[in-house]
């Protein structure tokens, strides 16, 4: 369970969005391209035999460099925090905060206990010292969600050691020029890394992700498992959007050009601070501790920021969408602040 008296570890952006208003909590790209929902159209057709997933986990693997043996295709990248806490068991877990906080819910519920390493206030930079060297677990989210600090390679390295699991989150790694630096990093003792195809490609009712590790830790977690854990559907689209290399770059650099307008659109609001960003969501900070219950009066949904431990509630995060949202967002957001003044 989680930590007495935070229970909001299992608070997501999707329970925060009341009917009729505008979703900028959710940070999930809007439903899949059509040639993807027709492909998973016509694979409905074939849904009598169980699931195979071999040719999934063969073309997630390739897409990286790997071999097959070294990834896991799962039920929602969420699904391998649970996995790895309930096969792995550490003895004592470091999770770098603020971050998406399954994990450590995950972690709790294993009954692992859960050091909380916060990254740099308002800057979010992390510093490796901060992990405890005892640490058997680590848990990183690289670009980080909700600050959406891009910590580089060289931070991440030299955690990764013999006797240590490291595990860094990508789910929204799609979103980088480059698709993520360490997916392909075989070399690193320990890493593990856990991917998502649900936020750029707009699929998250479909459950889809998979897991990068050597072959020994993938066979551990894959044996904990019950039979057949993916649907054929969801096997389906990992081939499917593993493949789609062209049309990821596309989607990331759209995503770019609509964040950098949302930044621009409230750079210049007085009492506003935003921070530069790598996916799809944009934190701000406001003097404001209920902007967020403003906001929804004007019909515009923004994910709270006091559920993310080291945050409060002058924090939100603010799902990247297209520039007429932005701007309605901007008028919005100064009409209620100069209304507090």
């Amino acid at each position: 369970m989680p930590a007495a008296g935070e229970p909001w570890l299992r608070d997501h952006g999707d329970t925060q969005v009341p009917a009729g208003a505008i979703d900028l909590a959710v940070n999930v790209l809007e439903g899949p391209p059509k040639w993807l929902a027709d492909r998973l159209t016509r694979a409905v057709v074939d849904l009598a035999g169980y699931p195979d997933q071999h040719a999934a986990r063969e073309a997630a693997a390739a897409r990286h460099g790997r071999n097959a043996a070294e990834c896991l295709p799962l039920n929602g990248a969420a699904e391998a925090f649970w996995l790895l806490a309930q096969v792995l068991k550490p003895s004592l877990a470091a999770i770098v905060h603020p971050t998406f906080t399954e994990g450590e819910a995950a972690l709790r519920a294993a009954g692992v206990h859960v050091h909380r390493v916060f990254r740099e206030p308002e800057q979010w930079r992390l510093d490796p010292a901060d992990v405890p060297e005892e640490a058997d677990f680590v848990l990183i989210t690289r670009p980080d969600n909700p600050t959406g600090a891009l910590d580089p390679v060289a931070v991440i390295e030299p955690l990764c050691r013999p006797g240590r699991v490291t595990v860094i989150d990508e789910a929204f790694a799609d979103f980088l020029p480059d698709g993520g630096d360490l997916a392909a990093r075989a070399d690193l003792p320990g890493l593990v890394v856990v991917r998502s195809l649900t936020k750029l490609w707009g699929i998250a009712g479909l459950r889809v992700g998979y897991l990068l590790a050597d072959a020994t830790t993938v066979a551990r977690l894959d044996a904990a498992r019950q039979p057949w854990p993916v649907s054929s559907i969801g096997l389906e689209a990992i081939k499917a959007c593993v493949a789609a290399e062209d049309e990821r770059l596309e989607r990331a650099r759209r995503v770019a050009r609509e964040r950098e307008a949302l930044l621009a659109a409230l750079a210049d609001i007085p009492g506003l601070r935003t921070w530069p960003a790598s996916a799809n969501f944009v934190l701000i900070r406001t003097e404001l501790p209920d902007l967020r219950e403003s906001l929804l009066a004007d019909g515009l949904a923004l994910r709270r920021g006091d559920t993310f431990p080291g945050l409060d509630p002058h924090y939100l995060r603010i799902a990247v969408r297209d520039e007429p949202t932005s701007e309605r967002l901007r008028a919005a957001i100064i009409r209620n602040l100069k209304g507090a003044t």
